[in-house]
């Protein structure tokens, strides 16, 4: 595994951080005023007119869709190129949405490049990519835990041409923000079926006729207006059969190849935010004084500092691990990987962004610093994309499968092979 940049990437690197220093970092507060403002003048769900803005420049500094490998659609990146430029992303919560390499949009395009018709990627993907256009996943449920995915209760049901869905979702993130044209929903289609057979996905406008948009739901109080997290009925919506993403019963596989892409993402995002966090957290230390010395002098915040970074570095090496895995084994032989990073990089930026709250007072639980709605963006991702516990319980079992006793006549090939991992 070589982990060098490529000259491709380090100078898409350079261009992203002289981007961040010219017009991202400077304009924090003008993001979160002019939210302010929409919401005082009484929607708080209107597109901000500086991202608008930024896009344009983005795009005219070559760094727009860096994401999707594989795929002529995209900026010809690998997962591991990828990576190193959405950590820089991640720095600033709403910033991906510039480079239009935001979630959920960017799993929802990879799910659409993979596995939607010609037809549907024409009226769906290429408005995405384009940036006209927002989407939703449809997938957890407020009536089941939904951390186990079989449990999913919403109903897609075949009628002539069309399908009809009931059901009833929450956590749709993205679904608050009136450019949200496309929901992609997990549904049952044959609840008789093997248990990973009985769900699908298809592709909802967001207009049809029976979706109601009940609430935003608020994290630790942020309402993440203008994109959201939704809670949303769909009461006998219709859709052309043509709608369904492979055929039925194949939801699961595609759950898999969509959630692979996405968890990374968002653990390569995290990354740069627990840097973001260190590095602010550092600044702060030095320029202030307690007890006669600077709290940078303080051994209690020497070993954070310390332990910070050892974690953050530790935390990038296997996500570079797993991109690398991800571009040469595929998403499924890199499921362990992707597991590991996904319990990984949420814990560990939970912490550091903590240590840098700490070393900000008070201060640092306000919104006049990144670090509160930084902390709630990280600890959100231990449940985004599945919990923690669910990702425990995969790395563990395919642990446990390599010791797990064989077919009669392997018993001696198997000691062997337990002396040789030993």
């Amino acid at each position: 595994m070589n982990f060098d940049y490529t000259p491709k990437v380090q100078a898409l690197r350079e261009k992203l951080l002289a981007f961040f220093d010219e017009h991202i970092y400077p304009n924090e507060r003008a993001f979160a005023a002019e939210i302010a403002l929409n919401r005082q003048n009484g929607n708080a769900w209107l597109p901000t007119e500086l991202v608008e803005t930024l896009k344009q420049r983005a795009r005219d500094a070559g760094l727009w869709n860096l994401f999707l490998p594989d795929s002529q659609r995209g900026a010809g990146l690998t997962n591991l190129e990828y990576a190193p430029l959405c950590e820089i992303m991640g720095r600033v919560p709403w910033a991906p949405e510039v480079f239009n390499c935001n979630a959920p949009d960017t799993g929802n395009m990879e799910t659409l490049e993979r596995y939607a018709s010609a037809e549907n990627k024409r009226e769906w993907l290429e408005p995405l990519l384009e940036g006209q256009i927002r989407s939703a996943f449809l997938m957890t449920e407020p009536e089941v835990a939904s951390s186990d995915a079989t449990n999913i209760q919403t109903r897609i049901v075949r009628d002539g041409d069309s399908y009809v869905i009931n059901g009833h979702k929450w956590w749709s993130t993205g679904a608050g923000d009136p450019r949200c044209k496309l929901y992609i929903v997990m549904g049952k289609t044959d609840p008789d079926a093997p248990r990973h057979q009985q769900q699908s996905m298809i592709l909802v406008p967001a207009d049809a006729t029976g979706i109601t948009v009940n609430r935003p739901l608020t994290v630790f109080g942020y309402d993440d207006a203008p994109h959201g997290h939704m809670e949303i009925t769909l009461d006998n919506v219709r859709v052309p059969a043509s709608n369904l993403l492979l055929g039925e019963g194949r939801g699961f596989e595609i759950a898999q190849g969509r959630l692979g892409p996405g968890r990374i993402h968002h653990c390569m995002r995290l990354i740069g935010l627990a840097e973001r966090a260190l590095e602010l957290m550092s600044k702060r230390v030095l320029q202030r004084v307690a007890f006669g010395k600077p709290i940078a002098a303080q051994t209690v915040t020497q070993e954070r500092i310390a332990e910070a970074r050892c974690m953050i570095e530790q935390a990038r090496l296997l996500t570079l691990k797993t991109a690398y895995m991800m571009d040469t084994v595929g998403n499924k032989g890199a499921r362990g990987e992707i597991a590991m990073i996904k319990v990984v990089a949420p814990n560990i930026a939970c912490q550091v962004i903590d240590w840098a709250i700490q070393a900000h007072g008070a201060a640092g639980m306000s919104d006049d610093f990144p670090l509160a709605y930084a902390y709630t963006s990280a600890r959100t991702l231990r449940f985004a994309d599945g919990p923690d516990e669910v990702h425990r319980n995969a790395i563990a079992k395919l642990e446990l499968a390599k010791y797990a006793p064989r077919e009669a006549g392997a018993a001696s090939s198997g000691s062997a092979a337990g002396d040789k991992a030993r």
